[in-house]
């Protein structure tokens, strides 16, 4: 297995991951549609920040668990952390150097129907609500 590297838009964030990336999947969550996400899984330990960690941003939403990182300067989503698998990250495949989505599987999941727990809740937030 071959290192693959990874940058946002303007490259001040740089990673590698360390991870045979054997699927990819989509997200039906508001954000991720918004975002258009297509994702790589992988764990903690696979993603190395080379470059650029003090220009990571940070997007939390309803449970707080996932942990949305962008790029300060260009916005550029590059990965996540994983709010049901909090020790995997999900990986922007469109930020890696080299890699063509088209060769792996996509697997869609569904994260639209995650319990909503915020006490202010967004109506296009969908789920259920929790009181």
């Amino acid at each position: 297995m071959n290192p693959i590297d990874g940058s946002c838009h303007c490259g001040a964030v740089r990673f590698r991951l360390s991870a045979e990336i054997a699927e990819l999947t989509t997200c039906d969550c508001s954000l991720c549609v918004k975002k258009n996400a297509l994702m790589a899984k992988v764990p903690e330990a696979a993603l190395e920040i080379t470059a650029g960690a003090d220009n990571l941003g940070l997007y939390e939403w309803n449970t707080r668990r996932a942990k949305h990182h962008f790029c300060r300067t260009c916005g550029i989503y590059v990965f996540h952390r994983k709010r049901a698998a909090p020790d995997w990250f999900g990986v922007n495949v469109f930020c890696l150097d080299g890699f063509d989505p088209g060769t792996v599987p996509v697997r869609a999941t569904e994260g639209a129907n995650m319990t909503v727990v915020d006490p202010n809740p967004r109506p296009e937030w969908p789920g259920p609500r929790e009181g």
